[in-house]
């Protein structure tokens, strides 16, 4: 089921904060391999529960809009990437490693049986794919998220690069997305470059600065390392295995992840949710759209993010009318 693009509305500077709130307590999940994952928890612990992953480049912070909105009535949990935010880096740079990451989150933030819709964006939602087979993970995942991405075919579907496509376009956008080189301190000139890559045409200025700081602190290592497993993600398979129903974002001017990707995940979902395209946004959807993100999040917590007794392994979907 696809859903017609739509406008968003657009937020003033005041409404959004570029960093989210207090968390209401802050621990450490430590994953298969040893890594130490920063999480955060936001919220009441009898609220229902949403975890969210953040995409290659970003942190917690990416998600301050989102916070703010569902923390009042709903129990936020969010968490740093391996070798991004405030979790160390670590060796292990793999699809299979963000799932044991995931894995391990869940686990240390959700009682033995406890429902949670995901939401992941960009990697944070190759993340979810990665893990749509793992028991953890089918435990205690009700419904997803998936905002601007793609499980396969990456670098030769991305249209950064103003070319037709190709081998040259290609290795152009691979040699541009994997690149060694510091992004240094945000400037004029860094700006204008990240919002054509990543953000529409209207996005505001206060919503390039708060993307541009964000993506400007992650580490240079952290950044190339997780870019090669980027170019080499196949998660095709995997996307069949996602058995919870999954509803899809996209911003039909993302150059990083175009809609050819949502429509391609709506298509061998098992259970698609819907696909919403957001008129003229770009990749950074959460950023972009702030409400739109989070009512799409809303909208599964109310279909399928009511908890049955632990144990039981798929969330209970809510009728209307029922």
């Amino acid at each position: 089921m696809s859903r017609p693009a739509r406008s968003t509305r657009r937020t003033s500077v005041a409404d959004r904060p570029a960093t989210p709130p207090v968390p209401v307590r802050e621990l450490t999940a430590v994953s298969a391999d040893g890594a130490r994952l920063h999480v955060e928890v936001h919220g009441a612990d009898d609220a229902p529960v949403v975890v969210l992953s953040h995409g290659w480049t970003c942190s917690t912070a990416f998600w301050a809009a989102q916070i703010r909105e569902l923390a009042p009535d709903h129990r936020v949990v969010a968490y740093d990437q391996r070798g991004h935010g405030r979790s160390p880096a670590s060796p292990g740079c793999s699809t299979d490693a963000l799932a044991d990451d995931l894995e391990a989150v869940l686990a240390a933030t959700l009682a033995p049986g406890e429902k949670a819709v995901v939401v992941g964006h960009s990697m944070g939602s190759m993340t979810v794919l990665a893990a749509s087979a793992r028991p953890g993970f089918r435990e205690h995942a009700a419904a997803v998220l998936l905002c601007g991405t793609g499980s396969s075919r990456l670098v030769a579907e991305a249209l950064v690069i103003p070319m037709r496509a190709g081998r040259l376009r290609t290795w152009l956008t691979r040699r541009g997305l994997s690149s060694r080189a510091p992004l240094g301190p945000v400037t004029p000139l860094s700006r204008r470059v990240l919002k054509y890559a990543t953000m529409g045409a209207r996005s505001t200025p206060a919503m390039v600065e708060e993307c541009a700081r964000i993506v400007h602190a992650c580490p240079r290592k952290a950044r190339y390392s997780w870019a090669r497993v980027l170019d080499r993600v196949q998660l095709d398979d995997q996307v069949r295995e996602l058995m919870v129903p999954a509803a899809v974002v996209v911003g039909t001017a993302d150059r990083l992840t175009p809609p050819v990707h949502a429509r391609a995940l709506a298509a061998a979902l098992p259970d698609c949710h819907g696909v919403t395209e957001l008129a003229g946004l770009g990749h950074m959807t959460p950023v972009e759209a702030p409400g739109e993100v989070a009512g799409v999040i809303r909208e599964l917590v109310v279909a399928y993010g009511q908890l049955r007794s632990p144990g039981n392994e798929v969330g209970v979907r809510i009728e209307e009318g029922a």
